[in-house]
């Protein structure tokens, strides 16, 4: 699959390891959130042609506080601390609580992979599925590659925090379509 992919999707990955890497070796593996991060810091792609077009570049600060906020509640969306709270259980007062006796984060914590045996960061299960249904994505617009666009489409199918911020800043899957392949169907230039 990794030979479809263009320089700017493989700039997306490098770039998901570099957070990986910058966030201080605790264990963790390759997210979707760090993809999404590493798509905002993208220039001169179809991917960030799509995002500017969305109109996130003024707001790709927000995108990253908002990341921040899911990181610090454990990687818990929004929905699902809604959901919580419907139950009676308040997820900020035990982050708060959490992070008062542990440390700021202490709910993120590091989860083991096999990083601990190889000694190198590896894909989470996560950010496996974003790769597969990147592919899935290309191969239903019909493209022969798999471009930064076809990862940021994936991010806005696949359920999770990403998902979420994604769609609060207005970017969905039907919106990016209708950006990079207009109404009918066929590629716009990037």
């Amino acid at each position: 699959m990794f030979e479809r992919f263009t320089k700017d999707a493989r700039d997306v990955v490098k770039g998901a390891y570099a957070y990986v890497e910058g966030s201080g070796g605790d264990g963790r593996c390759v997210e979707p959130e760090h993809m999404l991060l590493a798509l905002l810091d993208r220039e001169g792609s179809r991917g960030s042609f799509a995002l500017a077009a969305l109109g996130l570049d003024e707001r790709r600060e927000s995108v990253r506080e908002a990341l921040r906020e899911a990181w610090r509640r454990a990687g818990l969306t929004q929905a699902e601390t809604d959901a919580l709270a419907g139950l009676g259980i308040d997820v900020e007062e035990i982050v708060t609580r959490v992070e008062q006796a542990h440390g700021v984060g202490a709910l993120a914590g590091g989860s083991k992979d096999k990083r601990w045996w190889s000694g190198r960061v590896s894909f989470g299960r996560g950010a496996k599925d974003v790769l597969e249904r990147s592919l899935r994505v290309a191969l239903a617009q019909r493209d022969r590659h798999i471009g930064d666009e076809h990862i940021l489409l994936a991010l806005t199918t696949r359920p999770g925090v990403p998902a979420e911020v994604l769609a609060g800043h207005g970017v969905t899957y039907a919106s990016v379509v209708r950006v990079l392949y207009g109404s009918g169907g066929e590629a716009k230039a990037g």
